[in-house]
């Protein structure tokens, strides 16, 4: 009698046949692995960098993290998050740490998690219960990890919903107090200098952090066609681009230890003075500009340069480029 066959010992097997394929093999030698974590340019980087400085300065706290794209700070690089429960619960697992200590309590909640119900579950019952530890919203403007849908408080215009409701007077309409509002997350040194603040202050109550900044893969998709558009249409537009000089660049990766973005990887040099391979951007990259800020705590690193590519170039913008041409040459 023949035994049972399951879907996912079929799977399996069709798995391995694959990656046992030469072509698959071929394809390992060259393409590079890319392990789960944030997409390029992705606004919460910059916020885990900053609360990683953080940890190097103030040491390890709890971290209550929460469900959304804010769940990959616990892998590589990043490392952070202690405890997870639910959807918009993170604030609300860190009351049972509202005792007397040393070190105060980091929560972790998106927006989306906030809207379902962390209102109430978390901000609501830290103010009632005089919870005394930092909570950090992450606004990115959508249920970014579901899909990019609208909440309240996308700020796109939506004909059927009502958005651009403002999180942090919700949070303030349930009586909290401390409340700092970041609108630009890729500022790493402001985000540092505001969490800093946050785990020091001798302020009771809970300290609330809303650090917002558009999610970029949502971004990507509403401006790269408008972006397209508008070339076709014959009209000049400029797209930023950073890279790395490998003359400048010492091979000591710090910005990479603080950044995990997918466009940032290693390049073997042929310099014989360099034993370590150097930063290299590739194609991916979207000009965040995270990578270069966070390589020495919040300052751009001297190897980092910003490249425009301007599409459909005036005679003034052609005449500059070959005077340039001239002079560097």
């Amino acid at each position: 009698m023949r035994r049972p066959f399951c879907a996912i010992t079929r799977r399996s097997l069709i798995r391995d046949r694959c990656f046992a394929h030469e072509k698959v093999k071929a394809l390992a030698k060259v393409v590079p692995p890319r392990p789960p974590g944030f997409c390029v340019g992705c606004p919460e980087r910059p916020i885990f960098a900053a609360m990683k400085l953080i940890e190097k300065e103030l040491g390890p706290h709890h971290v209550a993290a929460d469900i959304g794209c804010h769940l990959f700070s616990i892998l590589p690089p990043f490392n952070i998050g202690a405890t997870t429960m639910g959807y918009g619960l993170g604030p609300a697992s860190a009351s049972a740490f509202n005792v007397k200590a040393d070190k105060r309590v980091i929560s972790v909640m998106g927006d989306g998690g906030f809207w379902h119900n962390g209102l109430a579950t978390s901000i609501g019952n830290a103010v009632f219960n005089k919870q005394d530890g930092a909570t950090l919203i992450v606004d990115n403007y959508y249920s970014a990890a579901t899909g990019g849908q609208d909440i309240p408080s996308s700020r796109a215009f939506n004909a059927r919903r009502k958005t651009n409701n403002s999180i942090v007077a919700a949070v303030k309409g349930v009586g909290a107090a401390w409340v700092k509002e970041i609108d630009r997350t890729y500022d790493v040194a402001r985000m540092r200098d505001t969490l800093r603040e946050a785990l020091t202050t001798k302020t009771e109550g809970p300290k609330i952090i809303v650090a917002s900044s558009e999610c970029m893969l949502n971004k990507q998709r509403r401006v790269r066609p408008l972006f397209s558009k508008k070339v076709a249409d014959g009209e000049r537009m400029v797209k930023e681009r950073f890279g790395v000089d490998e003359e400048v660049c010492s091979g000591d990766h710090a910005c990479m230890r603080l950044s995990g973005c997918p466009s940032l990887s290693l390049k073997h040099t042929d310099d014989p003075l360099k034993d370590d391979p150097v930063a290299s951007v590739d194609n991916a990259c979207v000009g965040c500009g995270n990578c270069g800020e966070v390589a020495e705590a919040a300052v751009l690193c001297p190897s980092f340069y910003r490249t425009e590519i301007i599409f459909n170039p005036t005679r003034w913008d052609r005449r500059l480029a070959a005077w340039r041409e001239r002079v560097i040459g």
